[in-house]
């Protein structure tokens, strides 16, 4: 989820050499499996090494607390501005997945809540695989209509930095007067997801370095992270429902 990003065409992947290019993409998606792979662990992880009742304990006493949701976004915010300063920051390229690795960790302890409602609650709507087909069949059709049509997204940046904005307002709203986002709310991060996906799809092909593979692949990795999260969301909204 790029933030209105400016990078020089001079040393863009866009303007690369063929087999330079196409090991840029590769090495971008590579890292994109990479950290798929690591926030699939770091869930199987806490649910198999820490207790049931530990962990509902822990998740219930941080949303009692006031402006929970709103301390989670703004942490949201605030990591992911330090994960991106790290992955940007090509002085080193250990600092670069020190920022990658930050915001996968910190992705997969947001993600412990929605997912212990769907395992420990509804355990026979197989909601995590079905939310997981549905994130990487969303992720894979968009993907694929950015490399096939090669057109540029990147003037999705403001409209979606706005977009992200107005999301945001709508939390601290719900968060002081307590009200229920629900499903429309939930429909409508998905839309912004996908906006991500074409922006930061396109900013691969585009704008990208080819020595910027690590923030890359964070970018695409925090708007894949954002699909799955709402789609859970909506699934566990709908099987309430029946």
């Amino acid at each position: 989820m790029s933030y209105a990003l400016d990078y020089s065409r001079s040393g863009a992947a866009a303007f690369a050499g063929a087999s330079e290019r196409a090991a840029f993409i590769r090495r971008t998606y590579t890292h994109l499996a990479g950290a798929i792979l690591a926030f699939t662990l770091i869930e199987v992880a806490i649910f198999n090494l820490v207790p049931r009742a530990e962990l509902e304990h822990q998740i219930m006493r941080f949303f009692s607390m006031p402006m929970s949701q709103l301390i989670l976004f703004g942490a949201f915010i605030g990591v992911g501005w330090v994960a991106r300063m790290w992955a940007y920051g090509g002085t080193s390229q250990a600092m670069q997945y020190m920022g990658l690795a930050l915001y996968v960790v910190f992705q997969a302890l947001i993600f412990v809540p929605l997912m212990f409602v769907a395992i420990h609650y509804r355990p026979n709507d197989n909601i995590l695989p079905t939310a997981a087909i549905l994130t990487l069949s969303m992720f894979g059709g968009l993907t694929v209509a950015v490399f096939v049509t090669r057109k540029d997204f990147s003037f999705l940046g403001s409209i979606l930095s706005v977009a992200s904005f107005l999301m945001f307002g709508l939390i601290v709203a719900a968060c002081i007067f307590g009200i229920s986002l629900g499903l429309g709310f939930a429909f409508l991060a998905v839309a912004l997801a996908c906006g991500y996906i074409l922006y930061d799809t396109s900013n691969v092909l585009h704008h990208f370095r080819t020595d910027m593979h690590v923030a890359a692949s964070l970018e695409l990795f925090a708007s894949v992270a954002y699909l799955f999260y709402y789609i859970i969301y909506i699934l566990l909204m709908n099987s309430r429902r029946n």
